[in-house]
């Protein structure tokens, strides 16, 4: 070669070299770190002011979410809480499970609220699953049947999420990039086949079970056409999000870690991932860009339906955090079971979520008390456990260990920033992210924007 002149002139490289560095923009994640009902969409409303883009990553309307801008009280249950920004786009993604008249409904009655043009800002990721009015049915059957064979069900919120999440697992179940290309004459009559095999799937199982099927292929032809518009393709369209111009994005995790599927209090837990993975999976957002997780966690504890809860308070304490907290869930209606705030469950949320930063939220429902107490520790048989059991039955079985504070029995409502906190508050906030190596960036003291107190 070196008579060629190669050795001497080798070819000059023309091609730019790729920063390592350019991984894209960071993904904000906000996540429950409790049994849910936090207050994630007060502190995805709070970042979606400045957000260019607010996704929906799992579950469905058994999400419950209450946002309060300028007097008036928005619910949501399938449109993420960023909604309420029209200055930016919201996003439900792939591992959203979707009921079609569930989430045109709560559009139309937060439009005559206020929130104007949601339709159009509102993008629906192809590769999400539908959830049929028959889920929801074999939804309650479940429960049904629960309650007859083993004298105990779950509680869940009947709005057919399990059942279309198993109909995905199954992989017998409609993504909405198959109803809305089959709705036309030429794919009708396969669309109807796939529709009606999965009806026949339940009945099989549930022979209760009646389903007008034409009638629901009719319905869902009048959705069809509007919700043509919204459907993109989510994977695309998130990798063009984060490698394009800068952008804020905001991720809004529905229900709780103590919720999540693999990790929560299984088997009185929800069908999907609610942890940080579930961001992933349910966006198809790469780990690398996922940026900084907020965990969001009541002053207290609730829970809503059956399952163990050891710092639970049978008792005057309890009716009190219920009442003052106004605790009824926004999807269920059911009363929410209120206890002291455990420690134990937020440390094992951040092993597995690794959260930045907490929001602390409804400190104010503390004001009133004469003494508060904080779970630390789970013993059995006298001695600290190191991790969060799997076995519901010892989780039922062990006996919390408290620290008590003194109350500050003042009103904290009116405080809009830290020094206004009576010095007992602050002390009971310090305690609380020391013991589990976490930062609170918020404290929430009331059910509108101005009412969190932003730390740092």
């Amino acid at each position: 070669l070196c008579g060629t002149g190669y050795c001497n002139n080798p070819p000059v490289a023309t091609g730019l070299k790729r920063s390592r560095n350019d991984t894209g923009n960071k993904v904000t994640v906000v996540l429950g770190a409790q049994w849910g009902d936090e207050g994630k969409g007060k502190v995805v409303d709070l970042l979606a002011t400045e957000a260019d883009l607010v996704c929906r990553c799992q579950g469905g309307n058994n999400a419950g979410h209450t946002v309060v801008v300028e007097g008036k009280e928005y619910d949501f249950h399938l449109l993420p809480s960023g909604i309420i920004n029209s200055k930016s786009i919201s996003l439900i993604g792939n591992g959203v499970v979707i009921h079609l008249p569930g989430l045109f409904e709560e559009g139309d009655k937060n439009e005559k609220k206020g929130l104007k043009g949601w339709d159009k800002r509102l993008i629906v990721s192809d590769r999400a699953h539908l959830v049929f009015d028959f889920h929801q049915v074999v939804d309650g059957l479940q429960e049904t049947q629960r309650q007859a064979q083993e004298g105990i069900n779950i509680g869940t919120t009947k709005k057919g999420i399990g059942p279309t999440y198993s109909s995905k697992a199954s992989r017998t179940g409609l993504r909405v990039h198959m109803y809305v290309h089959m709705l036309n004459d030429t794919h009708a009559f396969t669309l109807q086949g796939i529709f009606k095999n999965l009806v026949k799937q339940y009945q099989s199982m549930y022979p209760t079970l009646t389903v007008d099927a034409e009638d629901q292929l009719k319905k869902l032809k009048e959705y069809a056409e509007r919700l043509r518009p919204m459907v993109r393709d989510g994977v695309y369209y998130m990798y063009e999000a984060i490698h394009g111009s800068q952008k804020k994005i905001l991720v809004e995790g529905a229900n709780a870690a103590l919720l999540d599927i693999d990790f929560g209090t299984y088997p009185f837990v929800t069908s999907s991932n609610c942890t940080v993975g579930g961001a992933c999976t349910g966006l198809g957002i790469p780990p690398l860009n996922i940026g900084d997780v907020f965990g969001v966690s009541k002053a207290y504890t609730t829970r809503v339906g059956i399952g163990a809860f050891p710092t639970e308070q049978v008792n005057a304490v309890g009716e009190l955090l219920q009442t003052r907290g106004h605790e009824i869930g926004v999807t269920t209606g059911r009363k929410r079971r209120c206890g002291w705030l455990d420690l134990v469950i937020l440390k094992y949320a951040h092993m597995i979520n690794g959260f930045s930063a907490i929001a602390l939220t409804k400190l104010d429902i503390l004001d009133v008390l004469d003494e508060i107490k904080v779970g630390v520790a789970y013993k059995i048989n006298g001695k600290r456990i190191p991790h969060f059991p799997a076995n519901l039955e010892v989780l039922q079985k062990v006996e919390v260990e408290y620290e008590t504070f003194p109350g500050w029995k003042s009103d904290t409502a009116a405080a809009r920033k830290w020094n206004d906190l009576p010095p007992k508050a602050q002390n009971y906030i310090r305690f609380i992210e020391n013991h589990i190596g976490v930062p609170i960036k918020w404290v929430g003291v009331g059910k509108s924007r101005e009412c969190m107190i932003q730390m740092f």
